[in-house]
Protein backbone atom coordinates (compact mmCIF):
# COMPACT_ATOMS: atom_id res chain seq x y z
CA UNK A 1 0.00 0.00 0.00
CA UNK A 2 1.34 3.43 -0.90
CA UNK A 3 1.21 5.95 1.94
CA UNK A 4 1.76 9.68 1.72
CA UNK A 5 3.29 10.89 4.96
CA UNK A 6 6.36 11.04 7.12
CA UNK A 7 8.62 8.01 7.64
CA UNK A 8 10.91 7.45 10.64
CA UNK A 9 13.49 4.75 11.29
CA UNK A 10 13.12 4.87 15.09
CA UNK A 11 10.12 5.05 17.37
CA UNK A 12 11.81 7.88 19.28
CA UNK A 13 11.94 9.98 16.09
CA UNK A 14 8.23 9.34 15.44
CA UNK A 15 7.40 10.29 19.03
CA UNK A 16 9.44 13.48 18.68
CA UNK A 17 7.53 14.39 15.50
CA UNK A 18 4.19 13.87 17.27
CA UNK A 19 5.36 15.96 20.21
CA UNK A 20 6.49 18.74 17.84
CA UNK A 21 2.99 18.84 16.32
CA UNK A 22 1.39 18.84 19.77
CA UNK A 23 3.60 21.73 20.87
CA UNK A 24 2.91 23.72 17.71
CA UNK A 25 -0.86 23.35 18.07
CA UNK A 26 -0.93 23.68 21.87
CA UNK A 27 -2.33 20.18 22.45
CA UNK A 28 -3.48 19.17 24.99
CA UNK A 29 -5.08 22.42 26.16
CA UNK A 30 -5.40 20.92 29.65
CA UNK A 31 -4.74 17.52 31.25
CA UNK A 32 -8.44 16.61 31.04
CA UNK A 33 -8.96 17.74 27.42
CA UNK A 34 -10.62 15.24 25.12
CA UNK A 35 -7.93 15.85 22.49
CA UNK A 36 -4.60 14.70 23.88
CA UNK A 37 -2.56 14.62 20.67
CA UNK A 38 -2.68 16.30 17.24
CA UNK A 39 -1.59 13.20 15.37
CA UNK A 40 -0.31 9.69 16.00
CA UNK A 41 2.21 7.40 14.40
CA UNK A 42 1.84 3.87 13.08
CA UNK A 43 4.27 0.98 12.98
CA UNK A 44 5.04 -0.85 9.74
CA UNK A 45 5.51 -4.16 11.55
CA UNK A 46 5.44 -6.36 8.46
CA UNK A 47 8.24 -4.45 6.73
CA UNK A 48 11.92 -5.21 7.16
CA UNK A 49 13.38 -3.23 8.66
CA UNK A 50 10.41 -2.10 10.76
CA UNK A 51 9.72 1.63 10.52
CA UNK A 52 7.29 4.18 11.90
CA UNK A 53 5.16 6.64 10.01
CA UNK A 54 2.63 9.44 10.30
CA UNK A 55 -0.04 9.62 7.62
CA UNK A 56 -0.13 13.00 5.90
CA UNK A 57 -2.60 15.72 6.72
CA UNK A 58 -2.10 19.25 5.38
CA UNK A 59 -1.98 20.62 8.94
CA UNK A 60 1.29 18.73 9.48
CA UNK A 61 3.21 20.49 6.68
CA UNK A 62 3.95 23.56 8.79
CA UNK A 63 5.70 21.38 11.40
CA UNK A 64 6.97 18.30 9.54
CA UNK A 65 7.51 19.71 6.05
CA UNK A 66 6.53 18.17 2.75
CA UNK A 67 5.42 14.54 2.90
CA UNK A 68 6.84 11.71 0.83
CA UNK A 69 5.30 8.57 -0.65
CA UNK A 70 6.44 5.15 0.54
CA UNK A 71 5.25 1.57 0.62
CA UNK A 72 3.82 -0.16 3.70
CA UNK A 73 3.11 -3.89 3.78
CA UNK A 74 -0.40 -4.54 5.08
CA UNK A 75 -1.72 -7.90 6.26
CA UNK A 76 -3.76 -9.99 3.85
CA UNK A 77 -7.28 -9.91 5.31
CA UNK A 78 -8.52 -12.81 3.18
CA UNK A 79 -8.51 -15.92 5.33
Amino acid sequence: MTITGYKYTTEADAQTAVQSCNTHYGIPKSPDSVTQTWCNYNTAELDSPVFYYITHDSSLNVVLGEPTEFEVTVPDMEA
